[in-house]
């Protein structure tokens, strides 16, 4: 089983696997300039909204379009990560991203705020097709022994950038204004898309060949669905992600807004002081799983064992900004939060990689991708209307979500403890699978 091969293994170190694989080189360096993109954008559009609103419900209903949009795309997202060439879909999903974030020039009264909406929208709906290519691309560019490493080192890439981004963007919004960080978010698009078009990488000729007519891609999806039905395993870590954006990410989101924007107020609108918490943030979920996987490697029990430990340590970052009593301690419970809900995220990620084969590898992804969006607009949702409409205020709100976080880690123990749990897939199982007439994978 690959259990003892992957324990025998040593996985290769991180600058070993950018040195020696141009591939994935080329995809990394193209997910940290997007990446830079993103968080410029996603600090300047919250600004935006609450400077032109003054609402916290409208924040929350910024991060609800977000992730709906998402949502409503993840079956067709997986279905097309699975029959078509994942590297072209990054490509194309790149350069659509490009073009729709400059709509957001267009954005400067209030009643024009259903745009901003609008184009939001677009933009995470090809982010939706965008993320669950890229996660189901990575096996394909790079060796069993270095898929460890290189999951952790995207995972931590993204938690550097939402450091350095979020932190840079903070603070051209707060002192430049809220606008040049649209633009720049559309020339990292263009420049991540040349990158990608780097990477030399092609489909099985017999997916590329397979029926791609809407019946077929139809079956193909419910393929998918079928699989995490009869795995159930798989399907339990698949909601690790939602079960951390419902309990400590969604609504979080919104509370960093109202902490930035009414408590501790730094730069225009609170700009630069919500950079410096998404940067805070940002520092914890790179260095959780990097520390964390010191202790675990990629092996499989103390990877499920590290999960339920991250609920915990998150919940005790929650507990620390509750009392608002200073933006150190704000800063420094959000980066303890971080450490925790990154490195569950990435162990669930490293989980899924190593227990799915590539079949379906692309649909399990993206029901996983629209498990955590939903969940993620519900929890924003739910954010946004308790600020504005409970007594709770913002230290209630985090004392409850630090409660809630605490109720996945006892279920997941208790699957650790008692449940049957799926086996990591043999060798034999990196071989291209055989399809069926009609473009269904065969099982």
């Amino acid at each position: 089983m690959r259990t003892a091969t992957t324990n025998r293994r040593s996985s290769v170190s991180y600058t070993t696997l950018v040195r020696q694989n141009r591939n994935f080189r080329f995809l990394w360096f193209g997910q940290i300039i997007s990446l830079l993109g993103d968080w410029f954008n996603l600090i300047a559009s919250a600004s935006l909204v609450a400077l032109l609103t003054q609402s916290g419900l409208a924040v929350g209903g910024l991060f609800v379009v977000r992730m709906l949009a998402q949502l409503v795309v993840s079956p067709f997202a997986g279905v097309a990560a699975d029959r078509y060439n994942r590297k072209h879909l990054l490509i194309l999903t790149d350069i659509g991203r490009a073009i729709t974030v400059l709509g957001f020039l267009l954005v400067r009264e209030t009643h024009q705020v259903w745009l901003l909406y609008t184009l939001t929208a677009i933009q995470l709906g090809m982010s939706g097709f965008f993320f669950p290519s890229r996660n189901a691309i990575l096996p394909d560019v790079v060796s069993r022994r270095e898929l460890g490493a290189a999951n952790a080192l995207s995972s931590a890439t993204w938690s550097v950038m939402l450091a350095f981004g979020a932190a840079l963007g903070g603070i051209v919004a707060g002192e430049w204004g809220i606008y040049p960080a649209f633009v720049i978010d559309a020339l990292t698009f263009v420049a991540s898309a040349a990158l990608i078009a780097q990477v030399v990488y092609e489909r099985d000729p017999a997916l590329e060949s397979a029926d791609k007519s809407v019946r077929a891609a139809l079956r193909q999806y419910i393929d998918g669905l079928r699989y995490l039905r009869d795995h159930l395993d798989i399907l339990i870590i698949s909601f690790h992600k939602a079960a951390i954006s419902l309990t400590i990410g969604g609504a979080f989101q919104v509370i960093q807004v109202a902490i930035a924007e009414r408590v501790f107020v730094i730069g225009q609108g609170g700009g630069t002081s919500l950079g410096l918490m998404y940067a805070a943030m940002g520092v914890g979920t790179g260095i959780g799983p990097i520390l964390s996987r010191r202790f675990t490697g990629d092996r499989d029990r103390p990877l499920r064992i590290a999960v339920a430990v991250a609920y915990v340590t998150a919940a005790l970052g929650l507990l620390i900004i509750s009392p608002l009593a200073s933006f150190a301690l704000v800063l420094a419970g959000t980066l303890l939060r971080g450490f925790g809900a990154g490195t569950g995220w990435v162990f669930s990620t490293q989980l899924l990689l190593q227990l799915v084969p590539d079949r379906v590898r692309g649909r399990v992804f993206s029901t996983e991708f629209a498990f955590f969006t939903l969940t993620s607009a519900i929890g924003s949702a739910v954010g946004g209307w308790a600020l504005d409409a409970t007594d709770l205020g913002i230290s209630g709100l985090l004392t409850w979500m630090a409660v809630l976080a605490l109720i996945p880690s006892a279920l997941w123990t208790l699957w650790l403890l008692f449940g049957p749990h799926a086996e990591p897939l043999p060798e034999e199982e990196e071989e291209p699978v055989p399809v069926q007439a009609g473009g269904v994978q065969a099982d």
